[in-house]
């Protein structure tokens, strides 16, 4: 079993791409708050809109241990990045349904070039733990569940292919110049000031509005819900155990639920009708996720503590007041 600090130790320099993202702002405010320097890098390419990048880190802007750097991870050479000990690889190119086509240049720039330029800086530069932000799409359709870390995987969208492309790169720059890191394999993630494209930011706007919502599919796909707090607490985790070297692990939030079963839980918390319409399935949609996160839990010491119903009603919260 590997072994983890009680605490976060405090004056480490942190390294946190694409922070002005969703899990990158929140994740770096957490360090801030841990007593860590951050250096926090953003390209703010417009897949969304960039406004919602500069909302994201507008407070992480005014904090004293808080510097950003504007510029893409695939054009750095790392010079700007001084005694970083730890590194949060956060940045990518989003989105299973926007990776087809002429689009795919942009997935394979900034998910498997960017990985690698600063896997390169990083076996020159000796930090002390390379923590890359994976993800469940990795898996594709396995047709077994929960999923585990040794199953085979099969990527069903050219987004999945670019991040699995990473985590090998991760694997190869661990195994032949002993870069320490760890890839987290995310389920899902969700909370306040999640991306405008994803389901639940979706969903929770059109309830606000009186708006009737789409739901691609029956709504009776599954996915494994991940709070974005529980993905802070995991990177974290994967910072401080010993041994988690060239290691890969599920992060998931411990719930299986149906989109329909979400969209009734909606509608418990807000009070108010749900207006649904039902379209195609997108190419490049699993039918179910779920993660088997039993070795994050004995390797990590990691288990999620907020529950679906916790985190949509913080999120709705966030949205709606």
């Amino acid at each position: 079993m590997l072994t983890t600090s009680g605490t976060l130790q405090e004056n480490k320099t942190c390294l946190v791409t694409g922070a002005a993202g969703f899990i990158g702002s929140h994740l770096a405010r957490r360090l801030l708050a841990d007593g860590c320097r951050v250096t926090g890098v953003d390209s703010f390419t417009d897949y969304y809109d960039p406004k919602i990048k500069e909302n994201n880190i507008s407070d992480l802007l005014k904090h004293p241990r808080f510097d950003l750097i504007r510029k893409d991870i695939a054009d750095t050479d790392g010079g700007s990045f001084k005694g970083v000990q730890w590194v949060f690889h956060q940045a990518a190119q989003a989105g299973v349904r926007a990776s087809w086509g002429e689009e795919f240049t942009h997935y394979t720039h900034h998910n498997v070039l960017g990985t690698q330029r600063l896997l390169e800086w990083a076996r020159k530069s000796g930090v002390e733990r390379f923590v890359y932000a994976s993800s469940s799409s990795i898996y594709g359709d396995t047709g077994k569940l929960p999923m585990q870390e040794d199953d085979l995987p099969r990527p069903l969208s050219p987004y999945g292919v670019t991040k699995l492309a990473a985590e090998h790169l991760c694997n190869l720059y661990h195994q032949n110049f002993g870069v320490p890191a760890v890839s987290l394999r995310y389920f899902t993630v969700y909370g306040p000031g999640q991306r405008p494209d994803m389901a639940f930011n979706r969903f929770i706007r059109a309830i606000c509005s009186g708006q009737e919502l789409v739901v691609y599919g029956t709504g009776e796909q599954t996915r494994d819900f991940t709070y974005v707090d529980d993905i802070v607490e995991a990177n974290l985790a994967a910072a401080r155990a010993e041994g988690a070297e060239g290691r890969t692990y599920n992060i998931g939030g411990g719930t299986r639920v149906s989109v329909n079963g979400v969209l009734e839980l909606l509608g418990r918390i807000s009070g108010r009708e749900v207006r649904v319409r039902y379209e195609p399935v997108q190419a490049g949609d699993p039918p179910h996720t779920f993660a088997d996160t039993t070795r994050a839990g004995e390797e990590l010491n990691f288990s999620p503590r907020t529950s679906l119903e916790t985190g949509l009603s913080k999120m709705f919260k966030s949205f709606c007041g």
